[in-house]
């Protein structure tokens, strides 16, 4: 059964001839307008891969080399806010020693200022009791002997009488003082 019968689908010698010298010149055409273009195309997106490769793996590279040196920042910084946090508190421990001796110095001046002071009023106690014992002294003398002692009298009188009276027991002893 023969569908169809055509000479044009029948294998000749010229129509093989044909075909092949249509495929030469076709090929030709194509190899001198279309393939160089085609293969300059495709050698110019092979560069510019490479190059884009190239491009990439530097930056790459030097993503790398940021990375690495940022992290070597960052622990330098970190270093370095140890250290100046170690000598904030270095300082502030050497501050407070300074302000707590100052403190005690301080508190030692003014204890041995009221103690100095609390020996002046004892004295100046003693010696205006002793002046009072010494003027009621003389006023007993004077109605014993009802008469007026002259001045250098009374002061030998006074003199006397004050020298057998034991006012040490009066004055607080400096460890005494101290213990106040």
């Amino acid at each position: 059964m023969i569908l169809y019968d055509s000479t044009l689908i029948t294998p000749t010698t010229g129509l093989m001839i044909w075909t092949l010298v249509t495929f030469v010149i076709v090929l030709l055409i194509l190899r001198r307008y279309a393939f160089g273009p085609l293969q300059q195309v495709i050698d110019a997106r092979r560069t510019q891969i490479t190059a884009d490769l190239d491009a990439a793996e530097t930056a790459r590279k030097d993503a790398q080399e940021a990375l690495a040196d940022y992290r070597q920042q960052l622990a330098e910084a970190r270093k370095e806010a140890t250290k100046i946090v170690e000598d904030a508190r270095r300082v502030g421990d050497e501050r407070r020693a300074a302000a707590v001796a100052d403190l005690e110095a301080e508190k030692a001046r003014l204890m041995r200022q009221t103690q100095e002071e609390i020996q002046a009023e004892t004295r100046h106690a003693l010696n205006a009791i002793k002046q009072q014992v010494a003027d009621l002294a003389v006023a007993a003398t004077e109605k014993v002997v009802r008469a007026r002692l002259d001045e250098a009298e009374q002061r030998r009188l006074i003199d006397d009488a004050l020298a057998d009276v034991d006012l040490s027991n009066l004055v607080p002893n400096a460890t005494e003082g101290e213990k106040a």
